[in-house]
């Protein structure tokens, strides 16, 4: 494994005010960028599409919470698993109370929805602690409408706003298998009873909200991922789609 070079702290600081400089750069262009966001148009849902939570029967009205915004969570966890994608339940592991509080406190309200049935989801979801809301979307239109589920019998298919026949165009390939299920995060409005599409991301745009992923960006060694440069830095991390462990599998302090 290599490490950073070695210097004076005169030397350092004059690295670290360049660095500075160009982390002010992004901050700004963040700033710009997310005042984009903020004026996106917004898509009237017109679909009325039903959902299984833990007291039966929703609709996305329902998954509000009777607060302003909806986040979602698409967790990848196709009805035939026994458990939900490894490396979305990491994710899932991140989102805290404090992260709810907060965002409640901002009149929003944060969801996992997956196709997989209700009865799967509930002892998932209790078993791992965790205390957000998830639903079932099985038997609706929702994952697929959101192209989160990749199946040509049922939508167009395409992922990250590019049609499925683009990405293997640029040597992408996502096999023969249907259905097909995707990670991503999309956010709503609501104006009384009406509901709106804001936003979707999808791919990388999603690790955003994957907190430990910006704080291993701010440390020597990085994420340890073999993509990253500079090379020789990884020690022992899980490669990008490797085999991460579920939040119950870990044997730590924290069991």
């Amino acid at each position: 494994m290599t490490l950073p070079d070695v210097v004076s702290r005169e030397e350092w600081t004059a690295a670290r005010k360049a660095l500075l400089a160009k982390e002010k750069e992004l901050t700004r262009a963040r700033d710009a960028l997310n005042t984009e966001r903020r004026r996106m148009p917004m898509v009237r849902i017109e679909e009325d599409y039903a959902f299984e939570g833990p007291d039966g029967r929703a609709s996305l009205l329902d998954l509000f919470e009777g607060r302003s915004q909806l986040i979602v969570g698409h967790v990848m966890w196709d009805p035939s698993w026994e458990r939900a994608c490894r490396s979305c339940s990491s994710g899932l592991a991140e989102i805290s109370v404090g992260h709810l509080r907060h965002l409640h406190d901002r009149d929003t309200t944060y969801a996992a929805v997956s196709r997989a049935p209700q009865a799967k989801i509930g002892p998932f979801r209790a078993g791992m602690g965790w205390v957000f809301p998830w639903y079932s979307s099985f038997g609706s239109r929702f994952n697929h409408d959101f192209h989160v589920t990749i199946d040509g019998s049922v939508a167009p298919e395409e992922y990250n706003y590019r049609s499925i026949e683009e990405f293997e165009r640029a040597g992408t390939s996502f096999g023969d298998e249907r259905p097909l299920e995707m990670p991503g995060t999309s956010c709503f409005l609501r104006d009384g009873d009406t509901v709106y599409h804001t936003y979707s991301m999808y791919a990388r745009g999603a690790e955003q909200v994957g907190g430990s992923y910006y704080f291993l960006d701010l440390t020597a060694l990085g994420r340890q991922e073999p993509w990253e440069r500079p090379e020789g830095r990884g020690s022992g991390g899980v490669a990008a789609g490797g085999r991460l462990p579920y939040p119950d599998e870990y044997d730590d302090e924290y069991s």
